[in-house]
C-alpha cells in the first residue's frame, strides 16, 4: 500500500494497492474477498479519494485517516491475539494443575506442584495429562480465533506449495538455526524432564521400549508441531498479514517466543518461529512450517538420545553431531542461495504506510490484554529459570 500524496494518486484503496504478488490466485482472490467485506471488523478496508472531504455535523469538513483507521484495526486483532494468549497461559499453568488434582483426588497414580512443569505418577496417566494438556491448550484459544475472524480456510491456512526450492532451503535454515541456538541450552526443559522420567521408572528397560514414551514422542514431535504451527500461522497470521509481512512475521514470533515461558527457551523459540513464518511465506505453504518444527524438535531429541547413549563419548558425539547438522544446514542454504540468485528472491509482501514499522510494533503491544499476557508469560519465564 502506498500513501504517499501524488497528483496521479488521488485515491487510497488499501485493499486493491495491497502487494499480491508472494501468494497464488485462489488465495489472493479469498483474502481480498474477506479484507473488502464491509461487516468484517478486523479488515483494514479503507477507501477515499484525497480530494474529497466528509461533512460532520458540529466539527465541518474533515478528511478521513488511514492511519487512524490502521491503528484501530491493529488493537482489534491484537486484542484477540492478546485473548488467545491467555487461554494459553491459563490452561498450560492452572487448568493443567487442576486436571491432575482432581484425578488425584479420585485416587488416580499421578500428582503435581506448582512449580513442577512435568507431573509425576504412573507413565498412563502423566502421557495422558500431557497429552490433554497439550491439545487443549492450543485448540482452545484456535477454536476462539477461527470464530472471532471468520477467515475463509484458503487464507487462514496457506496450503499451496508455490516454490518447491524455498522449502528445501527452509528446512537447511532450520538445521542450521536449531544447531546454533542449542549451544547455550542443550535440552528443552519439556524433552529432558520426560526422558529423565521414563528412563528412571526401570533401569533395566530401555525408554525406547515403553509404550508410553514412544506414544508421546510421537504426538509432540508430530501432532503438537503441526498444532502449534496452524495456530501460530493461521487467522491472526493471515489477519496481520494486512499491513505487511515484516511485521506479522515478528508479531507471531514474539508471540511463540513468550508463550514458551521460559528465558533459555525463548531466544530458540523466536528464531525457530521467524525461520517458519518466513518459509511458509516465501514457499506459499503452511507444510513448510510444520517441517521447521518437526526437525526442530527431533534435533532436540537427537541430543538427549546422544547423552544417555555413550556416556564416556557423550561430549565427543555430541559436538560432532551438533557441527555436522550445523554443516549440512549452511550448505544447503548457501547452495540454494546460489542458484536462485538470479531469480526473483524477494517474496514477502511490500508494504508502505503514514504509520512506520516501529509505530506499528508499539500499537500492537500496548493494545490490551497483550501487556497482560506478556507480563504473566515473563514472569513464569524467571520463575522458571530462578527455580
Amino acid at each position: 500500500m502506498d500513501l504517499t500524496d501524488t497528483s496521479a494518486e488521488t485515491m487510497i484503496n488499501v485493499v486493491d494497492q495491497f502487494d499480491y504478488s508472494t501468494q497464488n490466485d485462489t488465495y489472493n482472490e479469498k483474502f481480498r474477498a474477506w479484507r473488502r467485506n464491509k461487516e468484517n471488523p478486523y479488515a483494514f478496508n479503507f477507501k477515499l479519494n484525497r480530494k474529497e472531504s466528509v461533512f460532520v455535523e458540529g466539527k465541518g469538513f474533515e478528511k478521513k485517516s488511514a492511519s487512524a483507521t490502521e491503528q484501530k484495526i491493529i488493537g482489534r486483532i491484537m486484542y484477540i491475539a492478546g485473548m488467545a494468549m491467555l487461554m494459553w497461559i491459563v490452561t498450560d499453568n492452572i487448568f493443567s494443575k487442576l486436571i491432575v488434582a482432581v484425578f488425584d483426588a479420585l485416587g488416580f497414580d499421578i500428582h503435581t506442584s506448582f512449580l513442577s512443569t512435568v507431573p509425576y505418577g504412573g507413565s498412563g496417566e502423566i502421557i495422558t495429562a500431557l497429552i490433554v494438556t497439550d491439545i487443549v491448550k492450543i485448540l482452545l484459544p484456535a477454536a476462539y480465533i477461527h470464530r472471532k475472524m471468520k477467515m475463509p480456510r484458503r487464507v487462514e491456512f496457506m496450503t499451496s506449495l508455490n516454490h518447491a526450492s524455498d522449502l528445501i532451503g527452509t528446512i537447511c535454515m532450520a538445521m542450521a538455526v536449531s544447531a546454533v541456538t542449542s549451544l547455550p541450552n542443550i535440552y528443552t526443559n519439556r524433552t529432558r524432564q520426560v526422558f529423565d522420567y521414563f528412563r528412571n521408572i526401570n533401569a533395566d528397560v530401555s525408554v525406547w521400549s515403553q509404550e508410553q514414551f514412544v506414544l508421546y514422542t510421537v504426538f509432540d514431535i508430530v501432532l503438537i508441531s503441526a498444532m502449534s504451527e496452524l495456530f501460530f500461522r493461521g487467522a491472526v497470521f493471515g489477519a496481520l498479514r494486512q499491513f505487511g509481512d515484516v511485521f506479522t512475521v515478528i508479531i507471531t514470533s514474539l508471540m511463540s517466543a513468550l508463550l514458551v515461558q521460559d528465558l533459555r527457551e525463548l531466544p530458540s523459540a523466536l528464531l525457530i518461529s521467524a525461520v517458519a513464518s518466513v518459509g511458509m511465506l516465501r514457499s506459499g505453504s503452511i507444510f513448510t512450517a510444520i517441517f521447521v518444527q518437526v526437525i526442530f524438535k527431533m534435533y532436540r531429541l537427537a541430543l538427549v538420545i546422544l547423552e544417555y547413549g555413550s556416556p564416556d563419548t557423550v561430549f565427543l558425539k555430541r559436538n560432532t553431531f551438533i557441527l555436522v547438522f550445523f554443516i549440512i544446514g549452511a550448505l544447503g542454504v548457501v547452495v540454494l542461495y546460489i542458484f536462485n540468485k538470479k531469480k526473483d528472491s524477494h517474496r514477502m509482501a511490500a508494504y508502505s504506510s503514514e504509520i512506520t514499522l516501529r509505530e506499528r510494533l508499539v500499537i500492537a503491544f500496548r493494545s490490551f490484554p497483550i501487556p497482560a499476557a506478556v507480563a504473566i508469560c515473563l514472569l513464569a519465564a524467571i520463575i522458571k529459570f530462578v527455580l
